[in-house]
C-alpha cells in the first residue's frame, strides 16, 4: 500500500492518509506480533514437546480428516499433468468470466460512490436577460415543492448572487453567478439517522419534478450535490476547439444535442450564451445644453432611479443614527425604459421636460464572455448521468455513438482527445473529454502504477528471502486470482468498482503472497526434514490451511463493519470476497504449481 502515498492530482490528500495508517499499522502489528505475543504465549499457554518434523511424519502416517480432504483434493492434479492443465485453464477461463462483468455491466466502474450527505444545491439558469423578479418566482416555486418533502430540513434561495463558496462552488466557479437570471437553491437534508433514504437517493427521486417546475419558468436547471472526492467543473464535460468563436459555439450547441439526445443525460448545459438585449441611452447633447441641463444631471437621474440615491435623512428621538430617504424606480418599473424614459428633468427656465426628449434609445446585446484553456478559446458542454447505471464513464461512451457522423462548421473530421487539450486548437474543430473521465484516469493510472512498483518490492522482498528467481513467481502467481472474488462480489451486491475497490485489490496482494509464502516455506521444511515431495506439498494445504483460514477470516470480519459505508463499501466487497476465494484457490494453486515446476527434479533426486 505504501506507493499509493504518491498519488498525483487532488485526489493525493484523499488517498494518501490510507497507505500511511496502514503501513504504520501493520508495523506495529508486527512489532507486537514479535513480542507481546510470545510473552502472552509463554504465561498463558501449557508447555509441550517442541519440534515440528515428529509431529510432520506423524501426521503422514496418520492422516487426519483435513488432511484426507486435500489428498483427494490434491493428489489427483500431482499424478496427471492432463488435469494440471485442466486447472490452469479453468483458473484462467474464471479471471476472464470476472473481467467480462465489467464489459456487460454487471460490474459499473465509478470514480468513487456518492456519499450520504446532509445537503445538495440546485442551480438555476433563466433565459438571458430575464428580470430579476422572474428568477425569484422560479426559485419560490422549486422552494415551495422542496419545503413539503420530509427528507428537507430547510432551505435558502440565491436570486441574482452567488450561494456562499464551497470547494465544489470553487471548482465550478459559481461565485460569478452575480447576474439577475441566475439562481441557487441551497437544501439542507434532516441527519441521516433521521431519514431511509440516502441523500443521492433522495436527489433523484426529486429531480423530475423539478425539472418539471423550472421547465414551466423556461429555466435549465442542474442538481448538484455535494462530491466524494475532489470537485470537477461537471461529471461529463466536452471542451470544445476550433479556429473561430461561431464555428466553436455552433459546434457546442450540436454537442449539447447529443448530450441531451443520450438515456440518462441530465443537467446538459453549456458556456455559450444566448442574445441579451441590452439599451444604450446616448445623450442628445445639443437638446440638453439648449435647454440648460448638463449632462452629469442627465446620469445621476438615471444611475438613481435604477441603483436608488439617499434623497435626504430623517431625524428622530428613536434612532441612533439618522435614517436616510432612499429614492428609486420600484422593480416592476425597472423592466422596461417607459418609466425610466418618462422622468422629468427641470430645465433652465423652470419648465420640467421628460428624459426621453434628452436621450436616443440605441439597442444592442450584452458582451459575452470568452472562455479559454491554457492560452487556448474553448467552449465547455456539461452534462451529467441521472438513471441507468449512474457512472459518468458510460454515460460519456453513450455520446460518443450520439456524436458519430455530427455535421461539423466546415467540412473537416472532429478531431477527439482523452488525455490532452490539442496541440494546435487553431487547424480543426476538436473535443476533449474532460470531467470524471480525467480524475479517474489520473488517479487509476497512478493507484496502478503503485501496484505496479508494489508488486516488484514484494518479489524482490520474496528473492531475498528464498534465494531464487523462480519462487517469487510461484509464490505471487495467485495475485491475479483475487480477481475471481473481487469482481463476482462487486456483481453479487450490487456495489460499484470504485478506486477503493482497487485499493482493496492492492492489499489483497499483500494478503496472498503471506499465503504463499507460509505455504512454500512449510513445503521447504519438510523437505529438510526429509519428508518425501508430494507427501510435503499435501503437508502444506492441510497443516497451514487451518493459520490461513482464521488469518483470513479475522480479515473479512474486520472489513464488515465498514461494509454499509457508501464511501467505503468496495473496499469492504474487495476484501471480503477476494480473501473468500483467493484463499481457497491459493490452497490448491501453490501446492499444485509448487509441483508442477519442482517435481522432476525432487524425482531425480
Amino acid at each position: 500500500l505504501l506507493p499509493m502515498a504518491f498519488v498525483t492530482g487532488l485526489m493525493g490528500p484523499y488517498m494518501s492518509p490510507i497507505p500511511i495508517n496502514s503501513s504504520m499499522g501493520m508495523a506495529l502489528s508486527l512489532a507486537i506480533a514479535f513480542t507481546v505475543t510470545p510473552w502472552l504465549a509463554l504465561r498463558l499457554m501449557k508447555p509441550h514437546a517442541g519440534g515440528h518434523g515428529p509431529a510432520a511424519a506423524d501426521a503422514a502416517s496418520n492422516p487426519g480428516r483435513l488432511q484426507r480432504l486435500f489428498v483427494r483434493v490434491l493428489d489427483p492434479f500431482l499424478r496427471s499433468a492432463r488435469k494440471r492443465w485442466l486447472l490452469a485453464a479453468g483458473v484462467l477461463g474464471a479471471m476472464v468470466l470476472s473481467v467480462g462483468l465489467v464489459a456487460v455491466q454487471w460490474v459499473v466502474l465509478k470514480m468513487l460512490p456518492f456519499d450520504n450527505k446532509s445537503e445538495f444545491q440546485l442551480v438555476v439558469d433563466m433565459p438571458a436577460g430575464t428580470p430579476l423578479e422572474d428568477t425569484a418566482a422560479a426559485l419560490h416555486d422549486l422552494g415551495a415543492f422542496l419545503a413539503r418533502q420530509p427528507e428537507v430540513r430547510d432551505l435558502q434561495g440565491y436570486a441574482g448572487t452567488a450561494s456562499p463558496i464551497t470547494f465544489n462552488g470553487l471548482v465550478r466557479q459559481y461565485y460569478l453567478r452575480a447576474e439577475a437570471e441566475l439562481g441557487d437553491l441551497q437544501v439542507n437534508l434532516v441527519d441521516k439517522a433521521h431519514r431511509d433514504d440516502q441523500s443521492h437517493a433522495i436527489a433523484s427521486r426529486l429531480r423530475p419534478e423539478l425539472e418539471k417546475i423550472a421547465a414551466r419558468h423556461g429555466a435549465r436547471l442542474k442538481v448538484v450535490e455535494v462530491p466524494p472526492g475532489p470537485p470537477v467543473l461537471s461529471p461529463i464535460v466536452a471542451e470544445v476547439y476550433g479556429p473561430d468563436e461561431a464555428g466553436r459555439s455552433e459546434l457546442a450547441r450540436r454537442i449539447a444535442d447529443a448530450f441531451a439526445a443520450t438515456p440518462h443525460i441530465v443537467g446538459v448545459d453549456t458556456t455559450v450564451k444566448e442574445d441579451a438585449p441590452r439599451a444604450f441611452l446616448r445623450v442628445q447633447r445639443s437638446r440638453a445644453e439648449s435647454l440648460g441641463i448638463p449632462v452629469s444631471v442627465i446620469a445621476q437621474t438615471v444611475h438613481g432611479a435604477l441603483s436608488g440615491v439617499d434623497a435626504a435623512y430623517l431625524h428622530d428621538g428613536h434612532s441612533k443614527y439618522p435614517v436616510p430617504v432612499r429614492l428609486q424606480l420600484p422593480r416592476e418599473a425597472q423592466v422596461g425604459l417607459d418609466a425610466l424614459l418618462a422622468l422629468p428633468l427641470k430645465a433652465a427656465n423652470g419648465t420640467m421636460v421628460p428624459l426621453s426628449e434628452l436621450v436616443r434609445v440605441e439597442r444592442g446585446v450584452i458582451d459575452k464572455p470568452l472562455y479559454t484553456k491554457d492560452l487556448q478559446p474553448v467552449h465547455y458542454v456539461l452534462g451529467d448521468m441521472g438513471g441507468g447505471v449512474d457512472s459518468p464513464l458510460y454515460g460519456l461512451f453513450g455520446i460518443r455513438g450520439a456524436l458519430a457522423g455530427a455535421a461539423l462548421p466546415d467540412t473537416g473530421a472532429l478531431g477527439e482527445y482523452w488525455i490532452r487539450q490539442p496541440g494546435d486548437a487553431w487547424r480543426q474543430y476538436a473535443i476533449k473529454w474532460d470531467g470524471e473521465w480525467q480524475i479517474t484516469y489520473e488517479t487509476f493510472r497512478d493507484m496502478g502504477a503503485a501496484y505496479a512498483v508494489g508488486l516488484i518490492l514484494i518479489y524482490l522482498l520474496v528473492v531475498a528471502q528464498f534465494r531464487s528467481y523462480v519462487m517469487p513467481l510461484i509464490i505471487m502467481a495467485p495475485i491475479p486470482l483475487t480477481i475471481v472474488g473481487v469482481m463476482p462480489g462487486h456483481a453479487l451486491l450490487g456495489a460499484q468498482f470504485t478506486a477503493t475497490s482497487m485499493i482493496g485489490m492492492i492489499a489483497l496482494a499483500g494478503i496472498i503472497v503471506r499465503n504463499s509464502i507460509l505455504l512454500v516455506d512449510f513445503i521447504e521444511l519438510q523437505l529438510a526434514d526429509g519428508v518425501a515431495f508430494r507427501d510435503a506439498v499435501i503437508l502444506s494445504a492441510a497443516v497451514r490451511a487451518q493459520p490461513i483460514a482464521l488469518t483470513a477470516l479475522a480479515a473479512m470480519i474486520g472489513a464488515f463493519f465498514i461494509l454499509d459505508d457508501p464511501i467505503f463499501n468496495g473496499l469492504a466487497v474487495a476484501l471480503i470476497f477476494g480473501i473468500l476465494v483467493s484463499t481457497v484457490l491459493t490452497l490448491v494453486v501453490i501446492p499444485v504449481l509448487y509441483y508442477a515446476v519442482y517435481h522432476e527434479r525432487h524425482e531425480a533426486a
